[in-house]
Formats: structure tokens, C-alpha cells, sequence
């Protein structure tokens, strides 16, 4: 059936008047009744629908979000039509969503055009009910109209954006010395909608490295340790020609990277690289980093000998000891980690592509797994049905609830489904219909 979302306060108001009926018309004054039983926990799962802009796929004619409780989520006779019913989002392009952590609140910062820049939060009504609460607050003027930001995990309280600018450096005799990165990071009080730090700073390598032609090209994701004094933040390297000052494509591919500072006060820059795994850590549109019993938990891509979850421990240095290989426990090749979210039982469901993945319409994509970060453990999860046009690369979100996470799956411009992976037990459930239209995609729950 499709969904028609009725709003939870007219039903309690019915009840109420109806148990005051009842109490009224009986006979039996002394009569004790059983106590209501407790409501069962909710939590509200929103869907995010990227549509087309000119190419299928691309997400780029904006974003619209729906909203269902978990239980209607997991019932597969229950069919939501976003592109059609759903909350416009403001933003030119695909928005960049964040949602609290029980659901009730979806953060936005509008990325690119006239609005970009700009944070607004809305409290999850359900439907296409999203009520803007708070002020609105542009944090264009300090990491530009289209920022990369994420929230961090400290109870809803802040985000975080940044930037990085690139220049490269010549001599007198007009010789490439290296390249000048320079990154801004800004934190933002996500309960009071205002600017808490900002700060620049020149990110450097190495001297060898940058004497080769490396430099940080990107970065993003950031997150927070354990003890919330440190920053995380991931880290693309690029490389030129030494000789040329010319961009280099086939060149060796340096050991992950990630930026620290000081946290709140985003002082002392410092680079940290891993021995184990190599590419880059910044991740694209999905959280690329998580903290877990103590340490943080970073993918990355791009690695020559597949995608590896790396670990980053309490003495904010890389655990070499600690060797994932979604190859090794996939028993795939060259394996490129898309997206993933962990639950707070360390399991995690994470989508990915291989050397194996169809190209699709929107390239070649993927498929999701099951993985275990202490058991170092990887399965694929077959009971989500693989279609080569199913676009995971603008992936975004995994909404979590206990041990359970919600995924949507359709391929672009077709139906699908949302499924819910309990990640203790490894059932999947096939949920709610998601109804689609020509040339767009699902971009994950909230």
C-alpha cells in the first residue's frame, strides 16, 4: 500500500478522549484497570532522494527527504514516493545531510550556488514534515559555498568543515620547490546555530616528499578521539612532476595520511601516516571515520592492494599491529570501500565495489558487506539484491538503531527497497518500497 503518514498527535488525542469515555460510562468505580503498557521505541528513518540533474545519476537537480518510523521501514507492504511527496531540501546540488543520533533532527549545510554554505536544522516530524527550528547561519564567508563538512560524535553539539587551498612554489630560477597546502577548519555549535573556532594553517609533508612532487590536495571527514582533545582529519595526497611542475597520474602511492590538531582550539597541525594501509582517508559523502571502543576507525581508498579499515589508537598515532584488508577478508581484488557505518557492537555494514563490480549507468559500483572490526571479518550481504545500475558512489547515509542499520537499495531511475541488516544476528529484512522516477537515485537513510 502507499504510505499516508497521519500525524501521532491526532491519534493520541483520539485515545485520550476515547479512555475518557470509557472511564466515564462505567459502572464500576472501584473497578481497577491494568496499567497502558509502555510505548515501544521508535526512531524516525529518513530517506534521502538525489534527482537528476542532466546525466542519470549525477544527483544534481537537488534533494528531497521522507520520513517513517522503524517499524513501517521494515514493512515491505509500505511504499514512500520521496521524489514526489518528499521535504525539499535547500541546496543547488546534493545536499549534504547529517541526522542526530536517535533521528529526531536533520542537520543541512546547502552545498554550491546562491545558497551554498548555509546550516539549517529541521526536527523530523514525519512524512515530508520537517520543521526548520533554530536560526539560519552561512559559514560561506570562512570554507566557501560549498563546504565538506561532517558532525561530530559528541552528543549532537558540533560540526565541522573545511577546505584546503593548493599553490605551488617556485625558485628564482623559476624551479618547482614544492606546494604550499593551506587548510581552514571551522567548528559550528549545531544546538545554538553560531561559529565556535576557526583557523588556517600550512599542512606540509615530509621534506623528501615534498621535494618529489607530493601535496595535500584534499581533505575531509574529521572526527573526534576519545578523549574529544584531538581532531581527526582525513587526507588525499596528489603529486606533480618535480621537473615540470606538471600533474603526475601514474605515480607510487604514499601510506594513508591523517591531519591532527589540537581540539577546540584547531592549533598544532601534524601529519601521521600508516605503514599498513596506503591511499587516501578523506573519504567522499559518507563518514569515513568512527570511533569505537576507544580508538578510531578510518577506510580508505584508492590502496594498491585493495581498500584497508585502519586504526588510529588513544596515543593518536596509526596501530600498525592492526592489518584489515577488506581483499584478504573479502577474498576480492582491488576492493574500494564506498561507504560504511559501524554499530555500537563494532559491526558495520559497508558498501563497496571490486575488480568484479558491472558498470552501470553511473559507473562501475557495488554491493554491500558485512563486517567485523575486532574479528576482522567481511561477508558479503546476498540477501540485497545486486543490480549494476545500483549507484553507491554518492552514498551518504546509514541510519543506526541499537544493533540494527538501514540501507536503501535501488538501482538509478527504478523502485527499490530499504533493508534493515541486524548486525548481531546477520538477518536482513526486505522494507519498504521506495518509489522512484527516471535518472535518480537514493543516497542512504537518516
Amino acid at each position: 500500500m502507499k504510505y499516508k503518514f497521519l500525524d501521532i498527535r491526532i491519534l493520541a488525542f483520539v485515545f485520550v478522549i476515547g479512555g475518557l469515555i470509557a472511564s466515564c460510562s462505567s459502572d464500576d468505580d472501584d473497578e481497577i484497570l491494568p496499567p497502558d503498557p509502555e510505548p515501544e521505541d521508535t526512531r524516525w528513518i529518513t530517506v534521502a532522494a538525489a534527482r537528476m540533474g542532466e546525466n542519470p545519476g549525477d544527483g544534481n537537480g537537488g534533494t528531497l527527504i521522507y520520513a517513517i518510523d522503524n517499524e513501517e521501514a521494515k514493512d515491505p507492504t509500505v511504499s514512500i514516493e520521496p521524489f514526489d511527496d518528499g521535504f525539499i531540501v535547500p541546496s543547488n546540488r546534493t545536499a549534504r545531510l547529517q541526522s542526530s543520533e536517535d533521528g529526531s533532527t536533520i542537520f543541512n549545510i546547502s552545498y554550491a550556488g546562491d545558497t551554498g554554505g548555509k546550516y539549517t536544522k529541521y526536527t523530523v516530524e514525519g512524512g515530508q514534515n520537517f520543521v526548520q527550528t533554530g536560526t539560519e547561519i552561512s559559514i560561506a564567508p570562512y570554507v566557501g559555498s560549498a563546504p565538506r563538512w561532517i558532525k561530530l560524535f559528541d552528543g549532537d553539539q558540533t560540526g565541522a568543515a573545511v577546505y584546503v587551498s593548493t599553490e605551488h612554489q617556485f625558485d628564482d630560477n623559476d624551479n618547482y620547490v614544492r606546494t604550499e597546502a593551506t587548510m581552514g577548519v571551522l567548528t559550528l555549535d549545531l544546538v545554538n546555530s553560531q561559529i565556535e573556532e576557526f583557523q588556517e594553517h600550512s599542512i606540509a609533508l615530509s621534506e623528501e616528499e615534498e621535494t618529489n612532487g607530493y601535496y595535500i590536495s584534499r581533505i575531509d571527514m574529521p572526527v573526534l578521539n576519545e578523549a574529544g582533545d584531538k581532531l581527526y582529519i582525513g587526507a588525499r595526497l596528489s603529486k606533480v612532476n618535480p621537473e615540470t611542475a606538471e600533474s603526475e597520474r601514474d605515480y607510487e602511492i604514499l601510506g594513508s595520511k591523517t591531519i591532527v590538531l589540537d581540539y577546540p582550539s584547531l592549533l598544532n597541525p601534524s601529519v601521521i601516516t600508516s605503514t599498513v594501509g596506503y591511499g587516501n582517508t578523506n573519504g567522499y559523502r559518507s563518514i569515513n571515520a568512527f570511533l569505537y571502543n576507544g580508538s578510531v576507525y578510518q577506510a580508505n581508498q584508492g590502496d594498491p592492494q585493495g581498500s584497508h579499515i585502519l586504526k588510529i589508537d588513544a596515543d593518536n598515532e596509526y596501530d600498525n599491529s592492526y592489518d584489515f584488508s577488506l581483499d584478504e577478508a573479502l577474498g576480492e581484488e582491488d576492493t574500494y570501500i564506498l561507504a560504511w557505518r559501524p554499530a555500537s557492537n563494532g559491526k558495520a555494514v559497508l558498501a563497496y565495489r571490486y575488480a568484479g563490480s558491472e558498470e552501470g549507468v553511473a559507473g562501475a559500483q557495488g554491493f554491500f558487506a558485512l563486517i567485523d572490526l575486532e574479528a576482522q571479518t567481511a561477508e558479503r550481504i546476498a540477501a540485497i539484491p545486486y543490480d549494476p545500475n545500483f549507484y553507491l558512489f554518492q552514498y551518504q547515509g546509514f541510519a543506526v538503531n541499537g544493533t540494527e542499520i538501514y540501507v536503501t537499495q535501488a538501482p538509478v531511475g527504478e523502485n527499490g527497497n530499504i533493508y534493515v541488516i541486524d548486525t548481531e544476528t546477520s538477518d536482513v529484512t526486505k522494507g519498504a518500497e521506495l518509489v522512484n522516477v527516471e535518472g535518480s537515485h537514493f543516497i542512504g537513510t537518516f
